[in-house]
């Protein structure tokens, strides 16, 4: 060591040295102790004033990077969805998430990684026990995003999924609410609808009207299809561009069955109730103008089982009406004769 450099100074007690010796020392030399803390303090605040300004900047920049991305996020979203509360909640995650990352950047910058790495692991415990707790929750929530963007459907479509049926009246981040035809409100959770079959019967203007017919045995069954083709094409809902379909399907009971078929342009369902209304009065009246039958269903009930021991319902009818009581007479006599022991 060069002899005429100054020696070392020795390094000033800190006050947890101060503390830990405090039967050493005096009262006198606690005022030294915290006038030597309070400089090296300050020389590290001035050794650390360049990192704490790049961090300031750096923070305040992400700031102002979050409220653009943020800007621009609502706007592409608002052109893509037309749920609000969707669009909003992306918007403020959108600026939360870049000025998180910014605060995190300015810590680093401070060499404080150690708090950066406590705040990202108590997040992450926090999102896993959240997740855990709500996973109902999360699961409509996120259905109720990927259907914002998709948009399987809108306010005011007609739809049907699962058991339900209706007009759309909103979609929010949990519930999809759907108005009944007979007035009901349901809400019915976005994870249901999403995962279930979804019918959207505004998505096009042309329904089909199928309706079941049966006419009696008797009846011309071409003829019946004659009559019943030209009854639908003449129907004034229906769509002429779209062919008109009579097609037997089977031998019912009392009648013949078919399916009476054909296109409408119906944009509500009071429109498919009224064009079916009106296909059914004009089948029926065709029909009878043809002097085709529309059964009733009927029964024949057949006492005319002799093998085991029956009557012909005619021939007791006509007994009766003779006033004769033969027939009950020789009937109580088989039953006795049946039920006596042989010998």
């Amino acid at each position: 060591m060069d002899p005429t450099s100054p020696a070392p100074q020795p390094a000033a007690p800190s006050i947890t040295d101060a503390l830990n010796s405090a039967d050493r020392i005096s009262l006198a030399d606690l005022p030294k102790i915290l006038i030597d803390q309070l400089q090296s303090w300050l020389e590290l605040a001035v050794r650390m004033l360049p990192n704490l300004v790049v961090a300031l900047l750096l923070f305040v920049l992400a700031w102002f990077v979050a409220r653009g991305a943020a800007s621009l996020a609502r706007r592409t979203l608002d052109r893509l969805s037309h749920n609000v509360e969707v669009n909003r909640l992306l918007e403020v995650v959108t600026r939360v998430s870049l000025t998180a990352l910014g605060l995190f950047a300015a810590l680093s910058v401070l060499n404080l990684d150690g708090v950066v790495t406590s705040l990202l692991a108590g997040v992450g415990v926090i999102g896993l026990a959240l997740g855990f707790a709500f996973q109902d929750i999360a699961a409509n929530f996120m259905s109720g995003v990927i259907m914002a963007i998709s948009r399987p459907f809108k306010v005011g479509d007609l739809m049907k999924t699962g058991d339900f049926f209706g007009t759309v009246e909103g979609i929010n981040l949990r519930t999809t609410l759907l108005r009944t035809p007979t007035g009901e409100l349901v809400l019915i959770p976005n994870q249901q609808v999403y995962n279930n079959p979804l019918t959207n019967f505004t998505e096009t203007d042309h329904r089909r009207v199928d309706l079941p017919v049966g006419v009696a045995y008797c009846d011309d069954l071409r003829g019946v299809k004659a009559t019943v083709e030209q009854t639908l094409r003449g129907l004034s809902m229906a769509d002429a561009d779209r062919p008109v379909e009579v097609l037997y399907e089977g031998f019912g009971d009392s009648s013949i069955n078919f399916q009476a078929r054909f296109w409408i342009r119906a944009r509500t369902q009071h429109d498919f109730l009224a064009a079916r209304s009106e296909a059914i009065m004009s089948i029926k009246e065709a029909l009878d103008a043809e002097g085709y039958t529309i059964p009733f269903p009927i029964r024949t009930l057949d006492f005319g089982a002799g093998v085991v021991g029956g009557e012909r319902l005619d021939e007791v009818i006509d007994l009766r009406r003779q006033g004769g009581n033969g027939t009950a007479a020789s009937s109580a006599a088989r039953v006795s004769d049946a039920g006596s022991p042989s010998t």
